[in-house]
């Protein structure tokens, strides 16, 4: 299955920075890259050890009706550095047509430098359901019933 996601550049946005893209034929996820104003550019952004920033994009996106972007980290960023998303995953809705920023936070015992130009996370655009909330008095019963976190066993 193939969407479309229009895709609008802040004015102020680096046009040699990517588009978000797929790595691999088989990639699930687009990657999402930092693309800091010009004031920025050289510097980049440094993370402090659990320290919480949003990064920009330089982006702005239209999610076609019926789809969400799911915002989530890139494993190999996470694993060599403790970066990740303490949202994870972040939703994009269909109707959000504000700034694409990703909200990272540094879990790892360095500070981290993020490049102007960077890949800072990965965007995957999926299908939404939305339910019907029916207020009930009785709920029907499972074999797990009231049992809460960790009611289904240790494995």
């Amino acid at each position: 299955m193939r969407v479309t996601v229009e895709i609008m550049r802040e004015d102020w946005a680096d046009a040699d920075v990517a588009l978000p893209d797929y790595a691999t034929a088989g990639a699930a996820g687009a990657d999402l890259r930092a693309n800091f104003p010009p004031n920025e550019r050289v510097a980049g952004l440094i993370l402090q050890p659990m320290e919480r920033r949003v990064v920009p994009t330089g982006l702005r996106v239209a999610i076609p009706e019926g789809h969400e972007m799911q915002v989530r980290p890139r494993s190999g960023l996470a694993l060599k550095h403790g970066i990740t998303l303490p949202n994870t995953p972040g939703t994009i809705d269909s109707d959000y047509r504000g700034p694409l920023g990703v909200l990272l936070v540094n879990f790892g015992a360095d500070p981290y430098r993020i490049a102007h130009g960077d890949r800072i996370a990965q965007a995957i655009i999926a299908p939404v359901v939305q339910a019907a909330f029916l207020t009930v008095t009785a709920l029907d019963v499972t074999p797990r019933g009231h049992g809460g976190f960790g009611s289904t066993g240790v494995d």
